[in-house]
């Protein structure tokens, strides 16, 4: 079972249709309580998916609100693989500077940061992928230059460049696309929005979660 949480903030329906199209069907989970509920009668989760669109600072206080901040830290220490994705992704660092300092989840080490002024934002559109490590399960399949979709004002900066497993390049600034630390995983794009591309990214997520040992694929 693949768990889609939902803070509030993104449109679930294309996420749940583009694990729909992988062959998984994801389960909406909106409050701490309804994560508990389900473990408590008995579901499997093998897989997290925190989607997003809109504000940092917004984002964060829904998930407070609701709980979900426990739930993403419950399946971490529970080792169940996490993808964020747009927003959801950005959630993953360790804080954003999107209208205001805002403290995030702290899974990835590195701050939130606008385009430099003169940038046109939002970045939307379609940008080819610098595949920086081929290995990584995550990316099976994705080769240097799939074009995927990305719609967004703010990018991440990683501490630690081992955590960036793809780029792309918009306003002479290297933005990741695809984060990766241990079984937390992002893409700043929309996989759900990105052809077959993301589909092979959905994919390989969703075959990650049910066999986690892939990760040992993984080079330290």
């Amino acid at each position: 079972m693949i768990i889609v949480l939902d803070p509030g903030i993104g449109n679930l329906h294309s996420v749940l249709g583009g694990l729909r199209r992988v062959g998984c069907e994801g389960r909406v989970v909106a409050t701490r309580d309804e994560w508990a509920h389900g473990l408590a009668e008995g579901t499997r989760v093998q897989g997290v998916v925190l989607p997003g669109v809109g504000a940092f600072g917004d984002a964060m206080s829904q998930m407070r609100v609701r709980g979900l901040c426990d739930v993403v830290q419950d399946a971490v220490e529970r080792s169940i693989p996490l993808l964020g994705i747009c927003l959801g992704m950005q959630l993953l660092f360790t804080s954003s500077e999107e209208h205001g300092v805002f403290r995030g989840l702290d899974l990835i080490p590195g701050h939130v940061v606008r385009f430099p002024d003169g940038a046109k934002v939002p970045h939307m559109g379609w940008n080819g992928l610098d595949v920086r490590a081929p290995h990584h399960p995550l990316l099976r399949d994705v080769r240097q230059g799939d074009y995927v979709y990305f719609v967004h004002s703010y990018y991440a900066v990683a501490e630690r460049g081992e955590d960036v497993i793809a780029s792309t390049e918009y306003a002479g600034v290297d933005v990741p696309a695809v984060v990766a630390r241990g079984r937390v995983m992002g893409t700043q794009f929309h996989p759900e929005k990105s052809g077959a591309v993301g589909e092979r990214i959905l994919a390989n997520f969703v075959r990650l979660a049910a066999y986690p040992a892939l990760f040992e694929e993984v080079s330290p």
